[in-house]
């Protein structure tokens, strides 16, 4: 395979985990139109979003080993197709539950091919220097989705209506299955014989699964309510029994040697510290700018545009930044400057301005946001070998979504109730919580410094799959 087919397959990779995280982010702006037209209230019209985050957090792994050994390129496509195909059935829902069930739908086909998505860039590009490039511009793509979410959300529903958010994704869908045959290499499955862990799968599945929704409805019930109190014990039930089950079974889900490595363990934490950090400032910072200030939903979702052009700037300087400084270096440096954008972001006034109160820290922000992302899914897939890419994937993937379903779920249940802790009017009010919920956010950063401090990689070229080119060849004679 040559260089230009490897960066024709990245832009159709990276065009992907675009769709997929603006989708997370697409929802927030259109669901009280959705809410008035299809007559939801607001306890359940908060699943429209959860729906879709808790099938996406608990799948991941699943899917990233499933990845593995059913094939990267079959996956990523059945995926697409799950995607697609909810995302037509949300469009034409007529009420709650059927709306619902499509985007937890969606969150299973998001889940399939992000985790192959991801697995094959590792598989496709070498350790090195090009690979580093290739998660940059993957990290680029995620940012972008990130801010245009909140731009297309606006526009989509305001000129077209809120169908139009699904009706993207089914022409997303299509458009990015299409060039897969030609541009993706069709593999073989991956398992060599393997068998397929089917009581890890379920435990697995069914413990990340409600961990999610004990997370995410959390933030309604209450932290110690008897519900999330149910539900998280229920999940760490379910995933110490599938501790218990790969000590046990012959073709692990998870071979729990690989979570002896260090350099993973730390570099997956760190991923759910930095996404609990900087996920949920878009929501917080497009509620300010909304209620507070009086923006329009087009006009909040385009105040994140410059944040958006300049994590794709930094995006593609990072790996030079990572040749001469060093990946450790480049990692501290943009943990630092997370907490400190999030404490200055955190400065907001009743009668603030966008020039004056967002722009300048979300620039700083854009900064940080891809020299986080871009070290870490580099430590933490540095030393995965190529049959394993995919369940690396599927950590490193399945450790920023639950990032970002915590940091929103503790983040906004903050300014919920600093909010209503409040005696100020009501714009002060939410200034005030909008404020601490941002300054907690610097909290994770922070906590991640020491972690940083700890890292240590393995040598280069330890782990390294074989050059992507006769990788690749390989595979292409495989039948």
């Amino acid at each position: 395979m040559t260089v230009a087919d490897r960066r024709r397959a990245l832009a159709l990779l990276a065009s992907t985990q675009f769709v997929l995280i603006l989708d997370t982010s697409i929802i927030n702006v259109a669901a009280p139109s959705i809410g008035s037209s299809l007559d939801i209230p607001p306890a359940a019209l908060s699943w429209v979003a959860n729906a879709y985050l808790v099938s996406f957090g608990g799948l991941l792994l699943l899917s990233g080993r499933a990845a593995d050994l059913l094939g990267q390129r079959r996956v990523f496509t059945a995926g697409l197709v799950v995607l697609a195909a909810a995302s037509l059935l949300g469009a034409v829902a007529g009420d709650a539950s059927l709306l619902i069930t499509a985007r937890a739908v969606q969150g299973v086909g998001a889940a399939m091919a992000a985790a192959a998505a991801f697995s094959l860039v590792l598989t496709l590009f070498p350790d090195g220097p090009e690979r580093h490039r290739a998660l940059g511009v993957f990290a680029a793509m995620a940012g972008a989705g990130g801010a245009a979410g909140t731009v297309l959300g606006g526009v989509l529903t305001s000129w077209l209506g809120w169908e139009s958010t699904f009706a993207l994704n089914v022409v997303a869908g299509v458009a990015l299955i299409l060039p897969v045959p030609r541009l993706l290499p069709a593999g073989a499955s991956g398992g060599g014989g393997r068998g397929f862990d089917v009581p890890g799968a379920v435990a697995a599945t069914a413990g990340l699964a409600l961990l999610a929704y004990a997370v995410v409805n959390a933030g309604e019930a209450g932290w110690s309510s008897t519900p999330t109190l149910v539900t998280g014990c229920s999940a760490v039930v379910l995933l110490a029994v599938f501790v218990l089950v790969e000590r046990r079974v012959a073709h692990p889900l998870v071979p729990l040697a690989v979570l002896r490595r260090p350099a993973l363990r730390l570099a997956n934490i760190l991923a759910v510290l930095w996404q609990m950090s900087l996920f949920p400032m878009f929501f917080l910072v497009s509620l300010y700018l909304q209620a507070v200030l009086g923006y329009e939903p087009v006009l909040g979702g385009l105040a994140l545009l410059p944040l958006c052009l300049v994590v794709i700037t930094v995006a593609s300087l990072a790996p030079r930044f990572i040749g001469r400084f060093g990946l450790r270096a480049v990692m501290c440096a943009g943990f630092v400057l997370v907490a400190a954008g999030m404490a200055w972001q955190s400065l907001l006034s009743v009668d603030g301005s966008f020039a004056w109160d967002v722009l300048p820290p979300s620039l700083l922000l854009g900064v940080a946001l891809p020299l986080v992302a871009i070290t870490t899914n580099i430590a933490a897939t540095a030393d995965a070998r190529e049959e394993d890419a995919g369940l690396a994937s599927g950590l490193v993937n399945t450790s920023l979504q639950f990032g970002s379903v915590l940091g929103l779920a503790v983040l906004s249940g903050i300014a919920a109730a600093c909010t209503g802790a409040s005696s100020a009017a009501h714009d002060t009010a939410l200034t005030e919580g909008f404020s601490t919920a941002l300054l907690a956010g610097a909290v994770p950063a922070l906590l991640a410094l020491p972690l940083v401090l700890r890292l240590r990689l393995p040598a280069p070229g330890v782990g390294t799959p074989p050059p992507a080119d006769t990788a690749v060849e390989h595979r292409r004679t495989v039948p």
